[in-house]
């Protein structure tokens, strides 16, 4: 009885699967859909003053443009030189702050007019951006999430993205909702719901209805893209090359992972 005790607690204690507190999967219901670009690989997506702002990537296609949300139209757009591939962004005081994927370079934008202000650099790949009120949050491709400064893109700390003690890699487009963090996986059909002060992923989002329903047939074609509007609490949601994008809500856990 005592050793059987005993191995109960260490089982508890360890975190073993058996034991292991399980992490809710929500469900969605689409509230509306609009227009996406087929033609946008799409790698990241901002709602901000009641603008849709999206960054896309490939060499000799990366973008960032202002897009209209009613009927997909781009409003204005900026290129970025052909050797670059554009990868995350993010909105910082009048500025828009991007990435590239692989030459360790990122660059600042006036908002208002998309012209370029800054470069800063940063080791390793450049995935996706978000921010909250007092920093900006950067993925590069692994299970951690690199905490920046808003002013320099100096890196801070970096925090370790788990779920139930199992690093989650492939981190890729990022969005703030609600004090959380909002996290694509790359070539999955979830978004993970990220703790930005334990790095534990709280619940999962599964999206794979959807994924099949509004995919293109190519493997490049993934589920990447996620916006929210605060005011109205709308979430957005869309892929590289989709021609669509939509808003959902967020349903109750009905099942675990």
């Amino acid at each position: 009885m005592i050793r059987a005790a005993l191995l109960l607690f260490l089982l508890v204690a360890t975190g073993c699967s058996a034991f292991a507190r399980e992490t809710p999967v929500y469900g969605y219901k689409v509230v509306a859909t609009y227009p996406h670009d087929p033609g946008a690989f799409t790698q990241g997506l901002i709602w901000l003053d009641g603008k849709l702002y999206e960054s896309t990537g490939l060499n000799r296609r990366s973008t960032i443009r202002e897009v209209r949300l009613e009927d997909g139209k781009v409003l204005r757009s900026v290129s970025l030189p052909s050797r670059y591939f554009g990868e995350g962004i993010v909105d910082w005081g009048d500025e828009i702050i991007s990435l590239t994927w692989q030459h360790e370079i990122g660059f600042r934008w006036k908002r208002g007019d998309f012209q370029q202000t800054a470069a800063f650099h940063y080791p390793g790949e450049g995935w996706g951006l978000t921010r909250d009120k007092s920093h900006v949050y950067m993925s590069d491709g692994t299970a951690q999430i690199r905490v920046l400064d808003p002013l320099t893109m100096a890196e801070r700390k970096r925090i370790d993205v788990t779920d139930n003690g199992q690093p989650v890699a492939s981190l890729n487009e990022l969005e703030w909702v609600k004090g959380e963090i909002f996290a694509n996986v790359w070539m999955t059909t979830r978004i993970a719901r990220i703790d930005p002060k334990s790095g534990r992923v709280k619940g999962w989002i599964d999206l794979a209805p959807l994924v099949r329903e509004a995919a293109p047939g190519s493997d490049d074609a993934v589920l990447n893209g996620i916006a929210y509007d605060e005011a109205r609490d709308r979430l957005f949601v869309t892929g590289k090359n989709w021609s669509k994008l939509f808003e959902i809500d967020l349903l109750q856990p009905s099942r675990q992972r």
